[in-house]
């Protein structure tokens, strides 16, 4: 996940009330899911017990811009006019620091090339209670551009959510081609799957309902499944990462990729803990250590880089 902006709960409810369609970003929006938002919305607030804070209180103003409403937006991908508020740890996911910087690069370099079926789930992730969790446009690109310079056919992805990086490895591989997508969230995942369908590529995604481990550990009960995948994609919960990669090293082939996302959890790995929301201080602790391993690990070539929440793009050596 994938996280992308910040559950911000005024803006959520105010897609859901919405009656008209909305454009954006090429397509529109249905009017309503099939679901209601209402159990997740209010679970969601009581769980991270938002309140109208300052955002200075969260997060250092030199770390920062103050300028969090519109930003979010952005983060989210919700191109449309509705009000957000403050109060998130999750406010600021992107690391540049000029909401105009970000919207050039995705106006002039990702939004044109994206296919109109991964805009379609981006608007269904826009919808949803927990649409901080989708992919961001132009990390999918990198992830794209990866599968072709490496021309992929067998890979695996922990966490999927509505479907974005999976539909956008699915469309970049061979027909051929083969998706061991892991996320015991499925009722999200179908919340994807009809673009899935019209895309005509769920012949190359073997969606499994459950946490990743035993599904990992299965898969190396096979000695054939071992060193055979091209490509691991990681965005799930940041305390296994280093549970996922042991496995993944196991069953990716040299010279492969595995990816793992939100590697540098919204800037915080270089704030003082005590600056950092306890909301995230355990992912921030998993990841730092996560970050110390994975650059001491000889097995492994690495480059960390500053695109959505940060990806660590790491190829097997041996």
């Amino acid at each position: 996940m994938a996280c992308v902006g910040a559950p911000n709960f005024a803006a959520t409810n105010a897609v859901f009330i919405k009656q008209s369609l909305r454009w954006i970003n090429g397509i529109f929006l249905p009017k309503k899911l099939p679901f209601s938002p209402l159990p997740n919305y209010n679970k969601l607030r009581t769980t991270l017990n938002l309140q109208s804070k300052a955002s200075a209180k969260v997060l250092s103003k030199t770390t920062f811009r103050s300028n969090r409403s519109s930003r979010v937006s952005l983060r989210t991908h919700c191109i449309s006019p509705i009000p957000l508020d403050e109060g998130s740890p999750w406010d600021d996911k992107g690391l540049l620091q000029s909401e105009e910087l970000y919207q050039y690069v995705l106006e002039t370099s990702v939004y044109p090339r994206e296919p109109e079926s991964l805009k379609e789930i981006r608007a269904i992730t826009a919808n949803h209670p927990e649409f901080y969790m989708g992919a961001t446009p132009d990390s999918g690109q990198l992830i794209a551009m990866l599968l072709n310079l490496i021309n992929a056919k067998r890979t695996i992805e922990i966490g999927v959510f509505t479907g974005y990086s999976v539909l956008l490895t699915a469309l970049t591989i061979p027909a051929d081609g083969k998706i061991i997508a892991i996320d015991p969230d499925r009722q999200s995942y179908e919340l994807g799957l009809p673009v899935i369908q019209k895309a005509g590529v769920e012949h190359k995604i073997d969606f499994n309902d459950s946490p990743a481990l035993p599904v990992l550990d299965k898969l190396l009960e096979d000695n054939k499944n071992k060193d055979s995948f091209d490509f691991a994609f990681v965005d799930a919960d940041k305390t296994s990462y280093g549970n996922y990669h042991e496995r993944l090293m196991q069953l990716v082939k040299i010279g492969g990729l595995i990816v793992y996302d939100n590697t540098l959890w919204y800037g915080t790995l270089v704030m003082p803990e005590e600056k950092v929301d306890e909301l995230m201080r355990t992912e921030r602790k998993y990841l730092l250590e996560l970050n110390r391993f994975l650059a001491a690990d000889t097995r492994i070539q690495i480059s960390q880089v500053t695109v959505g929440d940060g990806m660590t793009i790491c190829r097997k050596l041996f």
